[in-house]
C-alpha cells in the first residue's frame, strides 16, 4: 500500500504543478510584453514538443524505467520553471525566455505522466489491490489537481507575483520526483521475441491499430476531444466575456471538472456494476447531450446541470480505457502503448483549437457552439451504434 500512496502522491503533485504552471504562463507573458497575441502563441506552441515527444515515450521509458523517467521528467521540469524567476531577479526575463523555457518544460510532461501510468497495475498487483479502482484513483487525483492547481495559481500569482509563483511550482515538481523513490521498483518485464523484431518506435501505434475495438474506440474519442477540448478554452470564454460574467464560467468549469473527477473515482465501483459496453454507451450519450443542452447557451441553472451531466458521464471513461489497455496486451508493451495514446489526445485539441477558433470568429459563438453540439452528437450516434463498440 505504501508504493500506491506515494505514485498517487506523485501523481497529484505532479499534475497540480501543471495546472500551476498553465495558468501562470500566459499571465506573466501579459506582464511582460502587454501583448495576448503573444500570450497565445506560446500556449499555442507549448503543444508542439509534448506531441513530438510523445511517441518517443515508450521506448524511453522501456529501456530507463518508469520510476527513473517519472523522477526525471519532473526534475526536469522543475529546472525549466525555476529558471524564470530567476531570470527575472536578473533582470533578463523576456517573453522570448519565457517562450523557450515553456517549450523546454513541455518536453517532460508526457513522459512523466506516461510513466506514472506504467507503474498503476504492477503497483496494484504487487499490493493485492483492485486494478480498476486505482485506475479510477488516478485518473481522479489528476483530474482534482487541474481543479486546485488553477486555483492555486491564481492565488499565488495575487500573493507573491506571477514570476516568484514559479518557485512554488519547482517546488510541488521536486516533491512529486521524491514521491517516486518511494515507490517499490516494478519488476522489469522483456519485450517477447516478435516485439524485440519490430520498429518499438511504431509498436505502440500498430498494437491499436491492430485491435478494432480500441482503434474505434481511440478514433471516436480523437474526433470527441478535437470538437469538444476548444468548448472550454475558446467558446464558452468567449461567450461568458461577451456577457460579462467571469464568475458563471468558473462555475461551469468547475461543475464540469468536478463531476467528471468524482465519477472517475468512482470507477471501480461502477465496473463492477455496469458492463463496460454500457459504460461506454453512457459516456459517449451523455456528453453528447450535456455539449448539446450547453450549446444552446440556456439560463446558468441550466448550463450546470448539463455540465454535470457531461463530467459525470465522461469521467469513467478514461480509466476503462487504462483498464482494457492493460487486459488486452503484453505489460512490456504498455509503455508503448500508453505513449502512443497520449500523443493522439496530444495531436487532437490543437487543430479543433484553430478550427473552433475560425468558427467562432466567422460565425459566431452562438452557431459555433451549436455547430458542435450537433457534431458531437452525431459522432456520439456512430459510435454507440457500432458493431465493434456494441459486440465488446
Amino acid at each position: 500500500m505504501k508504493s500506491i500512496f506515494f505514485l498517487q502522491l506523485s501523481n497529484f503533485l505532479s499534475g497540480a504543478a501543471n495546472a500551476v504552471v498553465m495558468i501562470t504562463i500566459p499571465w506573466l507573458v501579459l506582464e511582460v510584453t502587454d501583448s495576448a497575441a503573444f500570450a497565445g502563441l506560446v500556449v499555442a506552441l507549448s503543444s508542439i514538443p509534448s506531441l513530438l515527444i510523445a511517441p518517443f515515450g515508450g521506448v524511453i521509458i522501456h529501456r530507463l524505467g518508469s520510476r527513473f523517467v517519472s523522477a526525471t521528467a519532473d526534475l526536469m521540469s522543475t529546472a525549466s520553471v525555476v529558471a524564470i524567476p530567476i531570470l527575472a531577479l536578473t533582470g533578463r526575463l523576456t517573453g522570448f525566455t519565457i517562450l523557450i523555457f515553456a517549450l523546454i518544460g513541455a518536453v517532460f510532461d508526457p513522459l512523466g505522466y506516461t510513466a506514472r501510468k506504467t507503474m498503476i497495475q504492477a503497483t496494484a498487483e504487487k499490493a493485492n489491490f483492485n486494478v480498476d479502482r486505482l485506475n479510477g484513483i488516478h485518473e481522479g487525483l489528476l483530474g482534482t489537481s487541474w481543479v486546485i492547481g488553477p486555483a492555486i495559481g491564481a492565488w499565488l500569482i495575487a500573493i507573491f507575483g506571477a514570476s516568484n509563483s514559479f518557485w512554488i511550482a519547482g517546488s510541488l515538481f521536486i516533491l512529486a520526483a521524491l514521491a517516486i523513490v518511494f515507490v517499490s521498483k516494478p519488476k522489469r518485464t522483456e519485450l517477447s521475441v516478435s516485439a524485440k523484431q519490430e520498429n518499438q518506435l511504431s509498436l505502440g501505434f500498430r498494437r491499436i491499430w491492430s485491435d478494432k475495438y480500441l482503434r474505434v474506440l481511440l478514433f471516436s474519442v480523437l474526433i470527441l476531444a478535437a470538437i469538444y477540448l476548444p468548448t472550454e478554452s475558446v467558446v464558452l470564454p468567449a461567450y461568458f466575456e461577451s456577457v460579462a460574467r467571469p464568475i458563471d464560467l468558473g462555475l461551469v468549469i468547475s461543475v464540469l471538472a468536478g463531476g467528471s473527477t468524482l465519477s472517475a473515482f468512482a470507477y471501480g465501483w461502477i465496473i463492477s456494476r455496469i458492463s463496460g459496453r454500457n459504460l461506454v454507451r453512457i459516456a459517449f450519450i451523455g456528453a453528447a447531450l450535456g455539449t448539446l443542452v450547453m450549446s444552446f447557451l440556456p439560463p446558468l441553472s441550466v448550463m450546470l446541470l448539463a455540465a454535470l451531466l457531461l463530467g459525470l458521464s465522461w469521467g469513467p471513461f478514461m480509466p476503462y480505457l487504462t483498464s482494457k489497455i492493460q487486459m488486452r496486451f503484453d505489460p512490456a508493451e504498455h509503455p508503448m502503448i500508453f505513449s502512443a495514446q497520449t500523443a493522439v489526445f496530444y495531436a487532437a485539441p490543437p487543430l479543433g483549437m484553430v478550427i473552433v477558433g475560425f468558427a467562432v470568429e466567422e460565425f459566431g459563438v452562438s452557431t459555433a457552439y451549436l455547430g458542435i453540439g450537433v457534431v458531437i452528437t452525431i459522432v456520439a450516434v456512430i459510435a454507440v451504434l457500432s458493431k465493434t463498440l456494441r459486440d465488446n
